[in-house]
C-alpha cells in the first residue's frame, strides 16, 4: 500500500480524484454527444450542397444550349 491510502487525506484526496475524473467523464460524454450532432449537420450540408452543384450543372447546360441555338456562341 501507498503512502496516506488509509489515511483521511488519502480519503479527501481519492474522493478528489473520483469527482475530478466524474466530471471528466461527464464533459468527455457531452462533447461526443455535440459531436455527433456536428457530424449529422456536416452531412446534410454536404446532401445539400451536392443537390445545388447538380442543379446548377443542368442550369449551365441549358444555358449553353440556349446560346448555341440563338447564336450567342460558337459550336
Amino acid at each position: 500500500m501507498s503512502e496516506g491510502e488509509n489515511t483521511p487525506i488519502g480519503d479527501v484526496t481519492n474522493a478528489l480524484l473520483l469527482e475530478h475524473l466524474k466530471a471528466i467523464q461527464a464533459t468527455l460524454a457531452r462533447h461526443g454527444e455535440e459531436l455527433r450532432e456536428i457530424r449529422e449537420r456536416l452531412s446534410t450540408l454536404e446532401m445539400q450542397y451536392a443537390n445545388l452543384s447538380r442543379r446548377v450543372d443542368r442550369m449551365d447546360e441549358r444555358i449553353t444550349r440556349i446560346e448555341l441555338r440563338l447564336g450567342l456562341v460558337d459550336g
